[in-house]
């Protein structure tokens, strides 16, 4: 008999934040086949078998075929199985694809949808994505996409409107060029989050114009979001920029 397939969201990283049926279905899972973000202390919560299949900018533990055939070989094989994958599953996390292939095999799949990245680290920098004085609009991309240059992202971000960027440390001072080159101010507050829901997480506040070197000059490592607007000036942050500033007057 063939077992089901659990596309489940494991949120931005505090097992807190998972939902009652996440944390259910991780106390009845066979197996677990998580992503390298998923935070220990959420594969804590079970006693399957843990598969990691995780994936970085330039190494992958295990191609997406590779991913959706292991999804499958195991329901056939009448196995429980979670599909455990940071933020939400639908969100940058490949869900469709794994869905799609679940399907097309004929085995039940459902999706547990999981608290997104961008909502639990805004929440965590008591950040508002939208506000009635500030944003109205809020769009989620990739900075890692092909064809970065061809992008044209001059109505994502701007007065009114919240851009939250996903996997976008690597390229953040590319971003920050392409927006300008957009049209978007220089002076347009960016905040940076990095490892939310972790204990060691960090909210850097910027200028757009500065993005790429406080990136550099603070260390900043993924998991980390960036958001470009007006909101990130409501941000609880620390202001690397005025700190700069403050450290050049000292030094003159």
């Amino acid at each position: 008999m063939s077992g089901t397939v659990y596309l489940v969201g494991a949120g931005p990283g505090d097992p807190e934040l998972l939902t009652l049926r996440a944390a259910r279905l991780l106390g009845e899972a066979d197996v677990v086949v998580h992503d390298g973000l998923v935070d220990p202390r959420i594969l804590a919560l079970t006693t399957a078998r843990l598969v990691s299949v995780a994936k970085a900018r330039s190494r992958h533990t295990m191609a997406q075929d590779a991913i959706n055939a292991l999804l499958v070989a195991e329901a056939r094989a009448g196995h429980r199985v979670v599909r455990l994958k940071g933020g939400d599953p639908f969100i940058f996390g490949r869900g469709g694809e794994e869905v799609e292939a679940c399907r097309a095999a004929g085995v039940p799949v459902e999706v547990v949808p999981g608290i997104s990245a961008a909502l639990g680290c805004a929440a965590e920098a008591l950040l508002p994505l939208t506000h009635r004085d500030a944003a109205s609009a809020v769009s989620f991309v990739a900075g890692q996409c092909k064809g970065l240059s061809e992008q044209n992202w001059a109505g994502l971000a701007g007065h009114g409107r919240t851009l939250v960027i996903y996997m976008g440390v690597a390229t953040a001072a590319a971003i920050a060029d392409k927006l300008m080159m957009d049209g978007v101010s220089p002076a347009m507050p960016v905040v940076v989050l990095e490892k939310g829901g972790r204990a060691d997480f960090r909210a850097l506040r910027t200028l757009l114009a500065d993005l790429g070197g406080m990136v550099a000059r603070e260390g900043v490592i993924s998991p980390a979001l960036i958001v470009v607007g007006q909101v990130a000036a409501r941000a609880d942050a620390d202001d690397r920029l005025h700190a700069l500033a403050r450290r050049a007057e000292a030094l003159a």
